[in-house]
């Protein structure tokens, strides 16, 4: 089986993932003399990028529901293993934070700082429901996909799939070129936020399990050092824009669901302190591109993919 007849097997989310492991790649040599983690990186993108080929190759042929299982939804844990990837690198490279900027933008456009403001209008019961619907970014991208997943029209997934990827990918590199810890570190002390801006059940466990998966152990000694700088853009704020983008799209049945947990999780990324208005603003650009150029990118895989299976016969 040659190379050619390999990459002919890729979906477009596959030859996507593949494509910006490669990038995540040259990044890591360029600057290998700073990243004491930098063979193992190198081996561990080698091996994804294997599997991914093999399992592209090996899931149509076998007729296995469990193998095209993971050929539909291994992005699901490659998304947050690449996002701790992109970590490394940024705390690697020890570049300066962009919060100050941020900042700046901020009071140049509101006149004050928007988390601070909205601190007039917090309650326990507030930051519950805001923080419920924070914690619920990782359902609303779930939800799209197994509400498409059954369907007969598997090119409606495929694309979901690949724009979310797409997504998440441009926003890393929006991590990676400006750095940022947002207001609850710069703006405010991250260590007595439960007492600032309490909730009434699960607000707290919640914030806990968001801190371990920002990089930030519960009572870590210095959270800012470990934190992950992921404010600009704001990715919660762009996928959930093309989470509600394909609920109307596809006239999804839980698409007043989705649509009112969407607005209220943006709006808790600024009330909750984990973003800075500019980062918003940010993410819904960063939306407008990812929905606009996609198509674009997919349909020309779609076309590539067809055309040399035609010619190959």
């Amino acid at each position: 089986m040659s190379l050619k007849n390999l990459l002919r097997s890729l979906r477009a989310a596959d030859a996507l993932a593949i494509a910006f492991i490669v990038l995540l790649s040259t990044i890591i040599l360029i600057f290998s003399g700073s990243i004491n983690e930098w063979l193992l990186l190198i081996f561990l993108n080698l091996a994804a990028s294997a599997g991914i080929i093999a399992i592209s190759h090996v899931s149509p042929n076998t007729g296995s529901l469990f193998l095209r299982a993971i050929h539909d939804w291994y992005p699901v844990p490659g998304i947050f293993l690449m996002f701790k990837e992109v970590h490394v690198i940024i705390q690697s490279l020890g570049t300066n934070d962009w919060d100050d900027l941020f900042i700046a933008a901020d009071r140049w456009l509101f006149g004050t700082d928007p988390t601070v403001w909205l601190t007039q209008f917090s309650s326990p019961l507030l930051t519950e429901i805001l923080q419920l619907s924070y914690f619920s970014y990782y359902v609303l991208l779930l939800a799209l996909g197994l509400e498409l997943y059954p369907k007969e029209d598997k090119q409606k997934f495929s694309y979901a799939v690949f724009t979310i990827l797409y997504g998440f990918f441009l926003s890393y590199l929006g991590y990676i070129a400006f750095p940022a810890v947002g207001p609850r570190f710069t703006l405010h002390n991250f260590g007595t936020l439960n007492d600032e801006l309490p909730g009434l059940v699960f607000t707290n466990a919640l914030r806990d399990l968001i801190n371990a998966g920002e990089s930030i152990p519960k009572d870590a000694v210095n959270p800012l050092a470990l934190a992950q700088r992921d404010a600009f853009p704001s990715g919660h704020t762009q996928m959930t824009l093309i989470v509600m983008f394909f609920a109307v799209k596809y006239h999804l049945k839980t698409r007043y669901i989705l649509h009112l947990l969407g607005c209220l999780l943006i709006i808790g990324t600024v009330y909750l302190r984990y973003h800075y208005v500019i980062d918003l603003i940010g993410g819904a650009l960063l939306m407008l591109l990812t929905i606009w150029s996609a198509p674009k990118l997919f349909d020309w895989w779609e076309r590539r993919l067809k055309l040399d299976t035609n010619l190959s016969h």
